[in-house]
């Protein structure tokens, strides 16, 4: 990885945590009904979500130098940071409800945990960038089997 300011890396992140924290005042109806989540799952997502904020703009193996065959890399995270954007403005425009905030999108589950964990896995790999690779892995086990337990959680409730 080399050292340096990574515009991409910052781009991402703020794509990232700007809906996240619109979030904050937004949450859906009954979500106070959902378990507690799982203390290890809960760890990896933390410790993915801060090793991502800290090397995502520090590295700077994140911006394109030119048109490569691994510029595709790039494009594909982007494409799924897009997505990722199109999930939030549908559920900010949305009833705000358990089941619109856990529903898929085009076909990709639980796509509020996904997209952004495919995102930055992508973008690892277009700027070969292992540390970064880690953390994301970190993230997606934890961000992503939370989600999937939320989503069975929700359905369990309306069997009920």
């Amino acid at each position: 990885m080399e050292v340096g300011f990574s515009y991409v890396g910052l781009i991402w992140l703020l794509l990232l945590y700007v809906p996240n924290i619109i979030y904050l005042k937004n949450k859906p109806a009954g979500i106070e009904k959902l378990g507690a989540e799982d203390r290890v799952l809960r760890v990896l997502e933390m410790t993915g979500q801060v090793g991502i904020t800290m090397i995502a703009p520090i590295s700077k193996n994140l911006n394109p130098t030119g048109i490569s065959p691994w510029t595709l890399w790039l494009l594909a995270s982007a494409a799924c940071m897009a997505l990722y954007e199109v999930f939030w403005a549908r559920y900010f425009r949305g009833e705000k409800t358990l089941e619109s905030f856990y529903a898929p999108l085009f076909g990709i589950p639980v796509p509020g945990a996904v997209l952004p964990v495919a995102g930055l896995g992508l973008l690892a790999v277009f700027g070969k960038t292992p540390q970064l690779m880690l953390f994301v892995i970190a993230l997606g086990i934890g961000h992503i089997k939370i989600h999937l337990r939320h989503k069975k959680e929700i359905s369990d409730m309306k069997e009920e």
